[in-house]
């Protein structure tokens, strides 16, 4: 049987988008519906699911299935349509406020699962939906409509969160590198097992400018590493700076004069979670330093969904055709007299 070809249109719903003109939301939708066409799935075998909040929409601009459902349990939903058809790819869309408030418990539990599904986290560090309230990963001192005095939280680093649940895939972009963007969703898109994407997008209306040392053009290369595996991690304009890992604490050197030769080289298939959460760090505990996009950690373990097939094999093995009276009877039973 011959792969589908599909164009963008293939997956561009007829209803209308009702994101702000100039949201950050847009380019993520525009990647999504770029990359997908390119994956040889039949429309009909791609399932969005979301939560609550602007990116939740996302569902109703996806021209296939799609399930927009309560807040912060977009993940459990997925679970169960990923669980039931193992076949169908499984994409959630979600925000910080969505995935690491409400959801936080369904966020760890379904990634230290290994579900194969495909997380996208758009993280524009404000409650955008309900007009401007802090979010769990809004800035300390953060002052907000709920936060008049400024934040007193420490801020969620969802990637550190994802890393210490075992996350097999995680990785970082940012919304106004759509180029970049596709190419991590086609790398998640192709792992077995949970992909988590953190996504920095912006909220030009309660939060503008959030991300803008990663996107202003004079700033950015700065602040930024792109990871590649295999590679040393150089920045800058002329790539004239590296970092270099002492100890466990990184640190910028110049990478000419044959520094470069103790730059740290990125391995993103290594099993220790060491590098992965020094990476997630880097920009965030520390503003000194560039901030890691790209894939940070990308390895292969059984999926949750293979382990429970699995055992509903071994099951039917020992008992092909048990009788509901016998189903009912498993286990320890308890017969209540008057």
């Amino acid at each position: 049987m011959s792969e589908p070809q599909y164009t963008r249109l293939d997956f561009e719903s007829e209803n209308d988008i009702r994101w702000c003109p100039g949201c950050g939301d847009y380019a993520i939708l525009s990647a999504v519906q770029q990359i997908v066409p390119t994956l040889g799935i039949p429309r009909e075998k791609f399932v969005f699911v979301s939560g609550i909040g602007c990116s939740s929409r996302f569902p109703h601009y996806m021209k296939c299935y799609g399930f927009h459902t309560i807040h912060g349990r977009a993940l459990t939903v997925a679970t169960g349509v990923k669980s039931i058809n193992p076949n169908l790819s499984v994409w959630v869309a979600t925000g910080d406020g969505d995935a690491l408030a409400i959801g936080g418990n369904h966020f760890i539990h379904a990634i230290r699962r290994n579900q194969d599904i495909k997380i996208l986290l758009f993280n524009n560090r404000i409650y955008g939906l309900t007009k401007g309230q802090y979010s769990p990963t809004s800035e300390f001192g953060k002052k907000t409509k709920s936060t008049p005095y400024g934040s007193i939280d420490t801020p969620v680093n969802p990637v550190s969160l994802a890393i210490a649940a075992g996350a097999t895939f995680i990785a970082r972009t940012v919304d106004k590198n759509v180029k970049h963007m596709m190419e991590v969703f086609k790398r998640a898109a192709s792992h077995k097992g949970t992909a988590f994407i953190e996504i920095f997008q912006n909220c030009l209306v309660f939060n503008d400018n959030a991300y803008m040392s990663y996107t202003e053009k004079e700033i950015k290369d700065d602040k930024s590493v792109y990871l590649e595996d295999g590679k040393p991690l150089v920045f800058g304009k002329q790539k004239e700076k590296a970092i270099k890992l002492h100890g466990f604490h990184p640190e910028i050197i110049q990478s000419a004069n044959g520094n470069l030769n103790e730059a740290l080289i990125h391995n993103e298939k290594t099993e220790d979670r060491g590098l992965a959460y020094v990476l997630g760090q880097m920009g965030i505990e520390n503003p000194d330093l560039p901030v890691a996009f790209g894939v940070l950690r990308q390895v292969q373990k059984p999926t949750y969904q293979e382990l429970l097939y699995s055992q509903e094999e071994q099951a039917k093995k020992k008992n092909p055709n048990p009788s509901l009276e016998e189903v009912l009877n498993a286990g320890d039973t308890w017969e209540v007299t008057p």
